[in-house]
């Protein structure tokens, strides 16, 4: 196997995998997100990241990534006012923080393998 068709092979593994879920108990629901998303959706909030601009990343990452579980996203982007005016800081940063975190979570078939 080629050496791209190995990066593409574990990026669709991972893009495709099965959705990990957060109960937010302060907004009385679960949100879903995936390990990984494409750079594309990282560029946002990395740019926002750089700018030093760490609110409105952490707000573009759960309109961008906060999913359902049907894999729809939860916000759209008319809901970013809301999010920057009206939602707890301290949720929004344990929120997109796990979402964010995502990859570095162990999974338990890599656990059982050590």
């Amino acid at each position: 196997m080629k050496t791209l068709e190995k990066i593409t092979k574990h990026y669709h593994r991972e893009i495709n995998g099965d959705l990990l879920k957060m109960n937010v108990p302060e907004w009385e629901m679960d949100i879903f997100y995936k390990r990984t998303y494409p750079f594309e959706t990282e560029a946002k909030v990395i740019e926002l990241q750089s700018q030093g601009k760490v609110v409105d990343a952490l707000v573009e990452s759960l309109i961008q990534k906060a999913i359902d579980k049907d894999g729809k996203k939860i916000f759209e982007e008319a809901d970013r006012i809301v999010l920057m005016k009206e939602a707890d800081p301290n949720v929004i940063t344990k929120v997109a923080g796990t979402i964010n975190n995502a990859a570095l979570k162990p999974r338990i078939e890599d656990l059982a393998k050590e």
